[in-house]
């Protein structure tokens, strides 16, 4: 059976909601470049009709193109060609130009990318493929009246996580997921066309969804942030007096170290989020003094569940005693979801892996291969396992724990790797931790520290370390940085601590 598009329901119906609020005013602005409302719209038909004409045949006349790639970096070209995909009916695939190209090759096969839109440094990008994939040229492209309608099962966009093969997994997101979520944040958030609001993550990682897609269905503008700006943050904010901004809790420690977080630096914030990784409670107050003004919310979801599906709202009065291991709580499940917690095969009231169930869910993956394990059929629905732990709370709200797969057998002790970098942390000097393993000399695991902050002798951090933990919970190797390496998404790239860990001569401490 074919679904009936829905008016309203599509993603691309919010960027037409802010024309209606504010056509003449900005949209997205890159650098000095800026596109109003009315330009982006009629760029997007223009590149949309373009795309529409180079569609393959079918037996039925023309069809529109399945996956367009956008193989750009924060550019013009890329937000309006995110925007003309979705106008054609098209499903878009961010890229980022910068991967290497394997990887880029790999995403664009499994995606089965039609048609590509790029800038400069993505046609370079996509030529080191080595795919013969064509390149959007608009230049004889009548435009489209209007976009194509879409039905809610359609796919909006595909997002590829890392996954455990080393193979990229590719998640498709429908329009009515997406319609289901900012929906949700509309209630939620008081955005209006006087905000401002930053677009701060990379275009391939989907917390970009949030920032692009809740300015535009309120008529605001956004503004890509280049990392020149994280030197002189309060700056720059002050400049573009910028209302909201989104970042990972790691993209606050540059900005801490450059000056950015004296109190009061950055008064012009109403909406503070971040998401991808725990947010600790030191950085929310940090945050929190150095934008007054700002409400501050800290946001959790995979991928697969439409780019958050809890919030929990920073008070500095309550959310320090509720948080574990000094991580702020993540909230409560998005209404007209259902969610349990599994220790084992058992459901657990108060801790385990959470599983959600609801409208934001990904209908699978890519590869129906890559479904297996992360899916779990129960009480005759399909349930989507995140793979994180969490603790609920007495008031409902779940508190974050870590991975599954950051609890880890020391000497048949069995080790929870948050709770070990929350004890590092409370040291003299320590200004945050990352705990990783790798394989001990004797055989099973052993632990190595990566800490920021002032260096402090290693015999020092044991003896500290050892009147709180048990002796297996105790790195055996401590390694001083001046900062961690974030990954492309502005995550603490642990993967990468690991295999430096590894590399370590034997012996090392």
């Amino acid at each position: 059976m074919i679904e009936t598009p829905t008016p309203g329901h599509g993603l691309h119906e919010r960027f037409l909601r802010g024309l209606a609020m504010s056509p003449r005013r900005v949209a997205i602005r890159v650098d000095d470049e800026t596109l109003t409302y009315e330009a982006m719209h009629e760029l997007a038909l223009r590149r949309a009709g373009a795309l529409l004409a180079r569609a393959p045949q079918g037996s039925r006349g023309p069809r529109r193109p399945h996956r367009v790639a956008v193989l750009a970096d924060k550019s013009l070209t890329a937000y309006a060609g995110m925007l003309a995909a979705l106008y054609s009916g098209a499903t878009i695939v961010p890229l980022n130009p910068r991967f290497p190209a394997e990887r880029t090759r790999r995403m664009l096969t499994a995606a089965e990318v039609s048609t590509v839109i790029a800038d400069p440094i993505g046609r370079a990008a996509l030529a080191e493929t080595e795919l013969d994939l064509p390149v959007l040229d608009e230049a004889a492209a009548a435009p489209l009246d209007a976009p194509v309608a879409v039905a809610p099962s359609d796919i909006a966009y595909v997002l590829f996580t890392s996954g455990s093969t080393g193979r990229p997994k590719g998640v498709p997101m429908t329009h009515g997921a997406n319609d289901h979520y900012f929906s949700l944040l509309d209630r939620r958030y008081d955005f209006g066309p006087a905000d401002v609001f930053c677009q701060n993550v990379g275009l391939n990682f989907d917390c970009a969804m949030f920032e692009l897609f809740c300015a535009w269905g309120r008529g605001a503008p956004v503004h890509a942030i280049p990392p020149a700006a994280h030197r002189d943050l309060p700056a720059f904010l002050a400049e573009r007096r910028m209302t909201v901004w989104f970042s990972t809790p790691s993209g606050t420690s540059f900005i801490r170290r450059m000056g950015g977080l004296t109190p009061g630096a950055m008064p012009t914030l109403r909406w503070s989020f971040f998401a991808g990784e725990a947010l600790l409670c030191e950085d929310a107050a940090a945050w929190q003094a150095a934008a007054p003004n700002s409400r501050i919310e800290n946001l959790y979801g995979p991928t697969e569940l439409t780019v958050t599906i809890t919030g929990h709202r920073w008070s500095p009065r309550t959310s320090p005693q509720r948080a574990v291991n000094g991580v702020v709580p993540i909230g409560t499940v998005h209404p007209g979801h259902d969610h349990l917690l599994l220790d084992g095969d058992t459901e657990s009231a108060v801790e385990g892996e959470l599983c959600v169930t609801g409208p934001q869910m990904t209908p699978g993956y890519l590869d129906a291969a890559d479904d297996e394990g992360r899916f779990l059929e129960r009480d005759g629905r399909r349930w989507y396992r995140t793979g994180d732990r969490v603790r609920r709370l007495d008031d409902g709200e779940l508190a974050y724990l870590g991975r599954l797969d950051t609890q880890v057998q020391i000497q048949g002790f069995r080790v929870e790797l948050a709770e070990v970098d929350h004890v590092v942390r409370r040291c003299a000097g320590v200004r945050n931790a990352a705990t990783v393993t790798r394989p001990a000399p004797g055989g099973g695991l052993e632990l190595v520290l990566y800490y920021t902050g002032d260096r402090v002798h290693p015999v020092t951090l044991r003896r500290e370390l050892a009147a709180h933990l048990p002796e297996p919970m105790v790195p055996k190797v401590f390694r001083h940085v001046a900062e961690f390496p974030l990954n492309a998404n502005h995550k603490v790239d642990r993967g990468r601590l690991a295999r430096e860990a590894a590399a370590m001569p034997d012996g090392t401490s």
